[in-house]
């Protein structure tokens, strides 16, 4: 019976011990995770950016951000985000082609979730001819 308690109180621990490290991680808070970019004109790139916030304790670490199309450029912070401040995700979408569109972006990170998915959404339609008279 004693072994059976000590192998309950050593499990114990290592469960709030474990709690206790992942309490202390890094973690994102996006103001958006979803940006429309409604209708936009063809062979226009157009540009948001996604701010997000550091709610974790650790510095937040970005080690990869990847559009999961060529039509899509990223640029992101690349210094560690303190607990509490912000950074920032640049997408660049291409805008070539006239159709509906919807792209992801997946953020590699040191976070809690290490994996989070931004999407940009929209429809590109034909560009106004120019009058001729």
């Amino acid at each position: 019976m004693k072994k059976l308690m000590l192998i309950c109180a050593v499990v114990l621990g290592f469960a709030f011990t474990a709690s206790a490290q992942t309490s202390s991680q890094p973690e994102f808070k996006f103001n958006e995770e979803t940006h429309d970019f409604g209708k936009i004109p063809q062979g226009k790139p157009v540009t948001t950016e996604f701010v997000y916030t550091n709610i974790g304790d650790e510095p937040l670490i970005l080690t990869n951000v990847q559009p999961t199309c060529g039509c899509t450029i990223a640029d992101y912070t690349k210094t560690p985000v303190k607990k509490g401040d912000k950074g920032v995700i640049k997408i660049t979408y291409n805008a070539a082609v006239v159709a509906p569109f919807g792209k992801s972006i997946v953020v590699t990170s040191n976070a809690k979730t290490p994996q989070k998915y931004l999407t940009i959404k929209g429809e590109v339609v034909a560009a106004a001819a120019p009058s001729t008279r």
